[in-house]
């Protein structure tokens, strides 16, 4: 099977590689400005560069559109009818309604549409990482080619039938869980302050916290902007998580013990009954990971930011263990933290007590009110310009520790899936 790539960024580059280590003809293309440095690139790897869309469409048993989200239409609208007759087309984009609406409107149709969606960064090789593969219209022998295709990449492939019910999940473990954090790194941000240097913020789930957040501004702006706003289930699930942050919140700071006591324990009741087999983070694992100097300075935390997910997990209806199957790195990590919080009672009555009462950590906690009400507003709004500048004003505020959270992250990941 000769194996085509129209858009050679990070992902693409990464598969692109990948399949040519597995023995497959592979070539690719992306903008005229970039040939140069990837021929220097991939070249030792055998992968052909060639000029345009057109020459990897009419040449490649399998053309995978590895381009930005709001660029595909524009891309295949252009390249689609060179397809090769028969050929399989797939699609690295994270959000897959508007990707097979595209698909649909502009590929010939003798095409054979079987798309997929690699559930981690570019930081990860394909081996042992999740990949979804959704069969959308193909006949069955060239579904199971694209079986053996990635199985011989020994991923960690989970068949989903419908790219709807892809996009309802997704909703949850990319576009949600991004807010969350997304919403953390604003608050601290807003606040002046790194993380790392108080004393609040020190401790197993608060390491987590922030090498998670560190991990995801040291990716692309558009990535999350693309999974926010073009995933057609992710405004409702992120203005649910908003308005569950917003009530406890009003609870918090009315001091409404018993009806803010009450909430969290009928969520916990609901996410974390005894028939769900538990993640288990290792909590002397996650004491390691700190950025801090001074660990023994600890003092409680709120943990605002996932008392309001596991309510509006429990608002939504929405079972997480569930959607593993569509996991990434950062959603297991925050369903993990979230299990170990709400699992133990004496920590979780510790964060309630100061939710409710430890006026040192109030200020944080509206910080982070207000920049998940800034981020729920520009989703809804579809505003993709606005998530990019929003995003990238996070970034730089902390740009000289993203590059060691990022590696530290992915040590933390590595070493906690191996439990």
């Amino acid at each position: 099977m000769n194996i085509g790539f129209i858009g050679l960024g990070d992902m693409g580059r990464l598969y692109a590689k990948a399949f040519a280590k597995a023995g497959y003809a592979v070539c690719g293309c992306d903008l005229p400005v970039n040939r140069e440095k990837l021929e220097a690139d991939l070249s030792p790897f055998g992968i052909k560069i060639f000029d345009n869309g057109h020459d990897v469409s009419r040449t490649s048993d399998l053309v995978i559109y590895s381009v930005e989200a709001e660029s595909l239409e524009r891309v295949v609208a252009e390249y689609g009818p060179s397809t090769k007759f028969g050929a399989i087309v797939a699609g690295q984009t994270s959000v897959k309604t508007p990707e097979i609406e595209t698909f649909d409107k502009h590929l010939p149709a003798d095409a054979q549409i079987i798309t997929f969606h690699a559930m981690h960064g570019p930081g990860f090789e394909p081996k042992g990482q999740k990949l979804i593969l959704i069969k959308h219209r193909a006949e069955e022998d060239a579904y199971q080619r694209m079986v053996a295709l990635f199985t011989a990449l020994e991923t960690d492939i989970v068949e989903i039938p419908d790219y709807h019910q892809h996009d309802k999940i997704v909703a949850d473990t990319q576009a949600v869980t991004h807010v969350g954090f997304e919403s953390m790194g604003t608050a601290w941000k807003e606040a002046g302050f790194f993380p790392w240097e108080n004393a609040s913020y020190i401790g197993g789930i608060d390491n987590v916290k922030i090498l998670t957040t560190l991990r995801i501004f040291s990716y692309k702006a558009h990535v999350y902007a693309g999974l926010a706003i073009l995933n057609p289930y992710a405004r409702q699930q992120v203005k649910r998580y908003a308005i569950s942050e917003s009530e406890l919140f009003k609870l918090m700071i009315k001091e409404e013990e018993t009806a803010f006591r009450e909430r969290l324990y009928r969520a916990r009741d609901f996410v974390f009954h005894e028939s769900r087999k538990p993640i288990m983070l290792n909590d002397t694992i996650m004491k390691e990971f700190s950025l801090s100097k001074k660990p023994e300075q600890q003092k409680p935390n709120s943990h605002l930011s996932i008392l309001s997910m596991v309510d509006a997990w429990y608002h939504l209806g929405v079972n997480p263990y569930d959607n593993l199957i569509c996991q990434t790195p950062p959603f297991r990590l925050r369903l993990g933290i979230a299990e170990y919080l709400f699992k133990n009672e004496e920590l979780l009555e510790e964060s309630i007590t100061t939710a409710l009462y430890d006026k040192t950590i109030r200020g944080d906690d509206l910080e982070f009110h207000s920049a998940v009400r800034e981020w729920s507003s520009i989703i809804g709004y579809g505003d993709m310009e606005g998530y990019k500048k929003h995003f990238n004003d996070v970034q730089s505020f902390f740009r000289g520790r993203l590059e060691e959270g990022n590696k530290q992250s992915a040590e933390l990941i590595r070493r906690l899936m191996m439990e």
